[in-house]
C-alpha cells in the first residue's frame, strides 16, 4: 500500500478555540455565600444566646438529696427562672455545691439575703407542704431579699422559711428562759385570733436563754407597742385556786403544737408602735405577764388569830370582787406577852388597781399610804373567806365593817400592818358555840329539885288547912256549916290536884323520865354541835362532798 500525500485540501478541518464562560464562574463564586451567611447568622445567634444568657449562681446546701443535675428547677412563686447545671461535693466535704443558670430577667432578684431551699415532702407540726413534688419531683425554691447589694454564691436552707419576705408585718425578738412545747411555726394570737408564726429558735450566747424570733403579719403587727405582754400559750391552763377551777387555752392548735399570745395594756393605747427586731419578754403565763404591768408593788402583814387552813400561797386579796394583791408568805408567830399563836400573813398589794373616783387616775407611790388610811377610818378590815367550797380554798377579802372597833396602820413596822376581824366561818363557829354553853349553864337539876321542894311544902299547906276545917266543922256555928262544905269541897278539890301535882313531880313519874331524857338529848346535841364546830374548821369542804370515809 502506497503512501498517499496529504495536502491541505485533504486535511481534516481545524478544532474550534475553547472559550471561558463566565457566567458559569458567577455561578460557583455564589456557592461561598451560603456558608457564609449560616456563618453570621450562627454567629449573630451565639452572641444573642451569650447576651441573653442570665448568670450563674453557686448554692450551698448539706445534702444534695433530691437535687439532679439538668432536671431539678429553679422556682419563684412556681415560675420556673433557672435550672441546675451540675451538683459537686466541696473541697472540704462539708457541702454540696449546686450550680445553676438563672434566667437573665431573674438576675434583679439575686440579692445578698436572697434565700434558696429545697422544696421537698414535709409534714410539719403547723403544716403539709410539698405535696406537689411526689409527682413532679424536687425543686428549689427563692424567696427574694431586700438588700440593695447582688450575690452569685449562696447559702442554702435545710428547710422552707414560714413567712416569706413579700409577706407584709413586722419581726420581733422575745427573751424566753425555757422554750416550752414551742418550734418553729408555732402560732401566735392576739386575742384568740392567730396573728402570726414563730420563725427561729435559738439558745442566746450566755447560755440562759432563748432567743425567738416572731413575725407578726399586718395588719395585726399594729398591735404590738413598746410595753406589750407576751407569754406562753401552750396547751391547757389547769389551776384550782381560791376562785374555783380554771381552764384556759388559746385554740386547739395551741393545745397540740404550743403557742405565744399577747397583749398591751388598756392605759397603752395612744403609745406608738413597736419598732421592727424590738426584744421583748417572754412570760410563762398570763397571770405571770399581767402582773407585770403594775409599777406599784407594796408589802404588809396581815395578822390572824384563827386557823389559816386552806389559804395558799398566790391567794388573792380582793376588795369587793377586785383583785388587788395577792398573798406572798405564810407563818405562824408566838406573841411574847400572850403566849399565843398567831397567823402572819404576808401580801403583796397594788394601789394602781384602784383608782380615784374624783380623779379617775391610779394613786401615785405617796399616796396610797393616805388612801389606806383614809379606808381604815371607814371601817375596812381584811378578813379570811371561803373561796370554793367544794375545794376548800380560802382568799382575803377587803371590806367595809362600820361596827369594827377603831384601828390604825402602824406605818413604823416593817412590813406595815393592816387591821384585820375574825372570819366568817370563825364567827359562825363562835356563835355555835355560845349556843352550846348557854345550853350547858341551864341548871336543870337543880330546877326540878326546886319544884320538887315547892310540892311538898303546898301538900303541907293543905293538911294544915283541912284541920283547920276540921275544927271550924266542930266549932262554928251551924250557919256555917253550909259555907264551910262549900269551902271544903273546893279544898278537896284542890288537895286532889296537888296530890297529882305531886305524882306527877316524882322521880319515878313520866314527866321526870321524859325531862332528864330531854336535858340528855339536849347535852349530846351541845356534844354533836361542838363536833361539828370543830369538823367543818377542818373540813369546810364537807358542806358540799359530806363527810368521807375514814380509810
Amino acid at each position: 500500500m502506497s503512501d498517499a500525500t496529504v495536502t491541505p485540501e485533504t486535511a481534516a478541518p481545524d478544532i474550534p478555540d475553547a472559550l471561558v464562560d463566565r457566567r458559569r464562574r458567577r455561578s460557583s463564586q455564589l456557592i461561598w455565600l451560603i456558608p457564609i451567611v449560616a456563618l453570621i447568622v450562627g454567629l449573630s445567634l451565639a452572641i444573642h444566646a451569650y447576651l441573653e444568657k442570665g448568670p450563674v449562681i453557686t448554692i450551698s446546701f448539706t445534702s444534695g438529696e433530691g437535687i439532679e443535675e439538668g432536671k431539678t428547677k429553679i422556682k419563684y412563686k412556681d415560675v420556673q427562672i433557672g435550672l441546675v447545671t451540675s451538683v459537686t461535693i466541696a473541697e472540704d466535704r462539708s457541702s454540696v455545691l449546686v450550680t445553676a443558670e438563672v434566667e437573665r430577667d431573674a438576675e434583679a432578684f439575686l440579692k445578698t439575703d436572697t434565700r434558696f431551699w429545697v422544696v421537698r415532702p414535709r409534714i410539719s407540726g403547723s403544716s403539709i407542704t410539698g405535696l406537689g413534688t411526689l409527682t413532679a419531683g424536687s425543686y428549689i425554691g427563692m424567696d427574694v431579699g431586700n438588700s440593695t447589694e447582688s450575690a452569685t454564691s449562696f447559702t442554702g436552707l435545710e428547710t422552707q422559711p414560714v413567712v416569706t419576705m413579700d409577706v407584709p408585718g413586722r419581726q420581733f425578738v422575745l427573751h424566753a428562759d425555757d422554750v416550752g412545747s414551742l418550734n418553729v411555726g408555732s402560732p401566735i394570737f392576739y386575742r384568740h385570733l392567730q396573728v402570726g408564726e414563730v420563725l427561729s429558735t435559738e439558745l442566746d450566747g450566755d447560755g440562759e436563754t432563748i432567743l425567738l424570733r416572731v413575725f407578726v403579719r399586718s395588719p395585726y403587727d399594729k398591735f404590738v407597742r413598746n410595753r406589750t405582754l407576751f407569754w406562753h400559750a401552750s396547751g391547757i391552763d389547769l389551776s384550782l385556786n381560791a376562785d374555783g377551777i380554771k381552764v384556759n387555752t388559746e385554740s386547739l392548735v395551741s393545745i397540740m403544737l404550743g403557742g405565744i399570745a399577747f397583749q398591751s395594756p388598756e392605759d397603752d393605747i395612744d403609745s406608738p408602735q413597736a419598732d421592727p427586731n424590738r426584744h421583748f419578754m417572754l412570760f410563762a403565763s398570763k397571770a405571770d405577764a399581767l402582773r407585770r404591768l403594775d409599777s406599784i408593788v407594796e408589802n404588809y402583814l396581815l395578822v390572824f388569830k384563827e386557823s389559816v387552813r386552806g389559804l395558799t400561797v398566790g391567794a388573792p386579796v380582793d376588795l369587793r370582787g377586785l383583785t388587788v394583791g395577792e398573798v406572798t408568805r405564810i407563818s405562824g408567830e408566838l406573841d411574847p406577852v400572850s403566849k399565843k399563836v398567831t397567823m402572819a400573813v404576808n401580801i403583796r398589794f397594788y394601789p394602781e388597781r384602784i383608782k380615784t373616783r374624783a380623779t379617775g387616775k391610779t394613786p401615785k407611790p405617796g399616796d396610797s399610804r393616805a388612801m389606806l388610811d383614809q379606808l381604815v377610818r371607814q371601817g375596812i378590815r381584811a378578813q379570811l373567806r371561803s373561796g370554793n367550797l367544794l375545794t376548800g380554798q380560802l382568799y382575803v377579802a377587803l371590806d367595809f365593817f362600820p361596827d369594827a372597833a377603831p384601828a390604825r396602820i402602824n406605818w413604823q413596822k416593817t412590813p406595815p400592818e393592816l387591821p384585820t376581824t375574825v372570819g366568817m366561818m370563825a364567827q359562825f363557829q363562835h356563835s355555835l358555840m355560845k349556843i352550846v354553853h348557854k345550853l350547858e349553864k341551864i341548871p336543870l337539876e337543880q330546877l326540878a329539885g326546886d319544884a320538887r321542894t315547892t310540892v311538898q311544902t303546898l301538900d303541907t299547906t293543905l293538911k294544915s288547912a283541912d284541920k283547920l276545917l276540921q275544927n271550924l266543922d266542930t266549932n262554928v256555928v251551924p250557919e256555917a256549916k253550909l259555907v264551910l262544905q262549900n269551902v271544903r269541897t273546893t279544898l278537896d278539890s284542890a288537895d286532889k290536884a296537888l296530890r297529882e301535882v305531886k305524882q306527877t313531880m316524882a322521880t319515878d313519874a313520866p314527866l321526870q323520865t321524859d325531862l332528864r331524857d330531854t336535858l340528855r338529848e339536849l347535852g349530846r346535841a351541845a356534844q354533836s354541835l361542838r363536833v361539828l364546830g370543830d369538823y367543818l374548821e377542818r373540813n369546810p369542804e364537807a358542806l358540799i362532798r359530806g363527810k368521807q370515809e375514814d380509810k
